[in-house]
């Protein structure tokens, strides 16, 4: 897809400054994920930005299974049946009321300034429906969030994918990878059918165990 031919050619173009690398993975469950949502109106009600706030990664739908060594992440949703979130209000066959976009991520605060950063994983299946869509990204947030240097790349089919970005050499930035599922939310009852993303994880790279995750927050600024 184009996104995917954008962040290859952002790669490239990022590969010439990079100081030193870091590769960074989906890990197993033991490791600190986090997890955002931003919340938008439907695109015939105007589209806009409605609100953005920290979820537990249950909460956006991700479940790791490390016994057979997956992330699995489907689509978006509520339990609340109030007509905010579904026409009519919820239920089975309610039609969402919103489009949620769920990002799960870890962060780096500091400690991968000035340096390559690789993100590389394997998704082992993808039956996400034109309803939803996935995407793998590297973000360098400014110290107050108020912007960012970004690759993202497109989940359409399963395969491997890698992405690099190469980092602002700043200790006050936030250095954030991770996935991002995007679509409308779903009654619980009928999310099957919209399919979802398998990713499967490996051990913590040890070029993270050395530098410890430090500084995680749980919370960002929408941007």
């Amino acid at each position: 897809m184009n996104t995917m031919k954008a962040a290859i050619a952002a790669t490239a173009c990022f590969a010439a400054g990079a100081m030193a690398g870091v590769n960074v993975g989906i890990d197993q469950s033991s490791a600190p994920w986090l997890g955002y949502m931003n919340v938008f109106e439907l695109p015939a009600n105007g589209g806009g930005f409605v609100f953005g706030s920290a979820w537990g990664l249950a909460d956006l739908t991700a479940s790791f299974d490390d016994g057979a060594s997956t992330l699995t992440m489907g689509p978006n949703t509520i339990g609340d049946p109030d007509p905010f979130w579904y026409i009519g209000g919820g239920g089975p066959g309610a039609m969402g009321n919103k489009i949620m976009e769920a990002n799960m991520y870890q962060q780096v605060d500091g400690g991968l300034a000035g340096q390559m950063v690789t993100f590389s994983g394997t998704v082992q299946s993808m039956s996400l429906t034109n309803a939803h869509e996935a995407r793998v990204f590297i973000r360098d947030f400014a110290a107050d969030f108020s912007s960012s240097v970004d690759v993202f790349a497109d989940i359409d089919a399963a395969g491997n994918f890698s992405i690099s970005l190469d980092t602002i050499n700043d200790a006050a930035r936030h250095v954030q990878w991770g996935i991002q599922i995007r679509g409308e939310n779903v009654w619980v009852t009928d999310v099957t059918p919209f399919g979802n993303v398998v990713f499967s994880t490996v051990p913590t790279p040890g070029s993270l165990a050395m530098l410890g995750l430090g500084g995680l927050v749980a919370s960002r600024r929408k941007r």
